[in-house]
């Protein structure tokens, strides 16, 4: 069962200054729940960080939590914009899946505390939020899923379709790493080293031309 999109009430009409209010709302909750926590974190630190008053803040949003799930809504968003960008439906899905991979470990790289904050506090949220921001960490790996079964289909990936998925959250993980144990990788590797290696170690699992 796909989860779907909560809207965050608000007291306010305009859907164009709800917008560009939330957005300030995002950056500065983005900021203190990444140097504070979400838990030491106030709504009036949240309000003055944001450059209005605690009142002009609840017309935007009921709780904290909301913050919170509007902060990981826009991150995951950012995340599959930004690898939608960077792949082009020109060439071979193993030619795609080199090109998803590398630009899939620069956003963790560029990202990793905002991706941090995701995993550190979505056990935060109420139950139905949380669900559908695990959804929307589903989505982003449903598109490593698409690239592999493009290469099945035009002979470039040489995988059973019962592995996509496992592959797909495999791929996940290691972008992931970066984030989790960059603080430890980056005594031994550069970003690219590290992407190289990584591609080089998938690829001889799946590539044709690696068989």
């Amino acid at each position: 069962m796909t989860e779907k999109k909560r809207t965050i009430p608000s007291l306010v009409k305009d859907p164009k200054l709800i917008e560009k209010r939330r957005e300030q709302i995002i950056e500065a909750a983005v900021d203190l729940f990444t140097h504070k926590g979400f838990h030491k974190t106030t709504t009036r630190e949240i309000a003055r960080a944001s450059g209005f008053s605690i009142g002009t803040l609840y017309e935007y949003i009921e709780s904290k939590e909301d913050v919170l799930y509007l902060v990981c809504d826009a991150i995951h968003a950012e995340v599959e914009t930004r690898l939608r960008e960077a792949i082009t439906d020109q060439g071979s899905g193993l030619k795609i899946l080199k090109m998803a991979l590398r630009s899939f470990f620069r956003v963790m790289d560029q990202m990793s505390d905002r991706v941090l904050l995701i995993y550190q506090e979505t056990k935060s949220l109420p139950k139905e939020m949380m669900r559908y921001v695990l959804r929307r960490e589903e989505e982003i790996s449903e598109i490593f899923e698409e690239i592999l079964r493009k290469g099945i289909a035009d002979g470039s990936i040489s995988l059973d379709e019962k592995h996509v998925k496992l592959m797909a959250q495999n791929i996940m993980v290691l972008g992931e790493m970066w984030v989790f144990r960059r603080w430890t990788l980056k005594k031994d590797y550069t970003l690219e080293e590290y992407t190289e290696k990584q591609t080089d170690l998938l690829l001889r699992e799946i590539s044709v031309a690696h068989k």
